[in-house]
C-alpha cells in the first residue's frame, strides 16, 4: 500500500510525525518513505511492506497528511501500474521531459574514441535540433583484451563539448558505483554544463549491489537495459530493486534478446514489449535497434535494417531511442560494423518522426473507438 501525502507535508511537519507515529503502531508493517521529485513541488509517499490487505483505504486516507492511497495491485510495488493509481508517468531532468508519452532520441558514440569524433556527432546533433545523446565511457566487454574505454580520462572533454553544443542529456554506461563519483566529479569541474543519464547495460541487469548503489543516489536518471538471458518479469524486478532504494527516475530499455532465433540480427528484436511495459509499470520505455540489429545491412527497398527496427518500436509507443552513430565507423573501437552515418542523421529523424506521427494517428483513433464504445 502507497500514501501519497499532499504537498506541504514531509518529515520535517508536524502532521507527519503524527502519521509515522500511527503507522509505527501496525503490526508486521514496514515503512519506506520516498521522496517525489517534481516540475513544480516535491511530494512525498509512504510505503507500507507487508500484509497490509486487512488495512481500510479509507481509514488510511482519513490519516494525518494523507492526500490519496494507492492499494498495490502487482508485485513491481513502487513502479507497478496500480488499479486507480493515478501517479505520474514521467519526470523532467535537465529541461527534458521523459515520460510514457514522450519520445526523446539518444544518438551518439558507442564508445568514445576521441575528442574529434565526439566534436563532430555533438555538432551534427546541435545542427539537427536534438539535445541528448550517448556516449559510452566505460565499456564493458566479452573479451578481456578488448577495447573497455577511456573512463575517467574522457569525461572531461566529453561534457565540456555537451556545453558547448547545447546537449542536456548524455546517456552513459556504468560498470561500478566508483564510476558515479568520477561522473559527478568531471561535472562539477566543467561547470555542471550538461547531465547525465546513468545507464546499466544488459550484463548488469541482475548485478544487485550496483542496482542498489544507483538506487541510492538520486540526483542522475537511470536507463535500465533488459537482460539479454533473463524474463521479462526478472529484468522489470530489477528496476524496481533501483526505485526501492529511492530512485524512481527509471527508463526501461529493449535492446533485443541474446538467441540464435534473431539471426541474421545481432538479437533477436523484441519491441513488440514497448507496450507490454507501459502497461505493466509507469516506466518510459527505451528501444536499442543498433544492438538489437547489429549491422548496416538494408531491404530490397533501400532501408536499413536498424531503422525498420526502430519504426516498429516508434509505432508501439516507445519514448526512448538509443542508437550508434559515428563520423567514421570504420574506425570506431566498439561496435563500428552497426553505427549510421553522420550524413544519416536527418534522414534517421524524419524517419522517426513518420513512424511518430502514425503512432499519434493510432492513437487518436483508437480513442475515438473508445469513447464511441463507451
Amino acid at each position: 500500500m502507497i500514501l501519497i501525502l499532499k504537498p506541504h507535508i514531509n518529515s520535517k511537519t508536524k502532521e507527519f510525525h503524527q502519521l509515522e507515529s500511527h503507522l509505527a503502531r501496525l503490526e508486521n508493517i514496514e515503512l519506506r518513505v520516498h521522496q517525489v521529485q517534481g516540475v513544480e513541488q516535491t511530494l512525498t509517499e509512504v510505503y507500507l511492506i507487508g500484509n497490509t490487505a486487512a488495512l481500510s483505504v479509507e481509514d488510511m486516507r482519513s490519516l494525518p497528511g494523507v492526500d490519496h492511497v494507492v492499494r498495490v495491485s502487482e508485485e513491481y510495488r513502487i513502479l507497478g501500474r496500480h488499479k486507480d493509481d493515478n501517479r505520474s508517468a514521467y519526470f523532467d531532468y535537465q529541461g527534458v521531459r521523459f515520460g510514457q508519452d514522450t519520445l526523446n532520441v539518444f544518438a551518439g558514440l558507442c564508445a568514445v574514441d576521441s575528442p574529434e569524433s565526439v566534436e563532430a556527432m555533438m555538432k551534427a546533433l546541435c545542427d539537427n535540433g536534438q539535445v541528448c545523446t550517448r556516449m559510452g565511457a566505460y565499456k564493458p566487454r566479452t573479451s578481456p583484451y578488448s577495447f573497455q574505454g577511456h573512463g575517467k580520462n574522457c569525461l572531461p572533454y566529453v561534457f565540456e563539448l555537451a556545453g558547448k553544443y547545447g546537449i542536456k542529456v548524455i546517456a552513459m554506461e556504468i560498470t561500478h558505483e566508483s564510476h558515479i563519483d568520477e561522473i559527478r566529479e568531471a561535472l562539477d569541474k566543467t561547470g555542471k554544463q550538461t547531465g547525465v543519464m546513468l545507464q546499466i547495460g544488459t550484463r548488469n541487469t541482475q548485478n544487485f549491489e550496483l542496482l542498489k548503489s544507483v538506487g541510492r543516489q538520486q540526483e542522475f536518471p537511470v536507463l535500465l537495459k533488459r537482460g539479454f538471458g533473463i524474463t521479462l518479469d526478472e529484468s522489470l524486478n530489477a528496476a524496481e530493486y533501483l526505485a526501492s532504494e529511492g530512485n524512481q527516475k527509471v527508463i526501461f530499455g529493449l535492446r533485443g534478446m541474446k538467441t540464435n532465433g534473431g539471426d541474421p540480427h545481432r538479437n533477436f528484436v523484441d519491441f513488440a514489449h514497448v507496450s507490454v511495459v507501459k502497461r505493466l509499470t509507469r516506466m518510459p520505455v527505451c528501444i536499442d535497434p543498433s544492438h538489437s540489429v547489429g549491422s548496416r545491412s538494408r531491404g530490397p527497398e533501400g532501408i536499413l535494417d536498424i531503422m525498420h527496427a526502430t519504426a516498429q518500436g516508434v509505432i508501439a509507443g516507445a519514448n526512448m531511442i538509443l542508437v550508434d552513430f559515428h563520423p567514421e565507423p570504420t574506425k570506431a573501437l566498439v561496435d563500428g560494423p552497426q553505427a549510421l552515418l553522420l550524413d544519416e542523421l536527418p534522414q534517421f529523424l524524419e524517419d522517426v518522426q513518420i513512424a511518430r506521427d502514425a503512432y499519434q494517428q493510432r492513437l487518436s483513433r483508437f480513442q475515438i473507438y473508445s469513447g464511441k464504445n463507451n
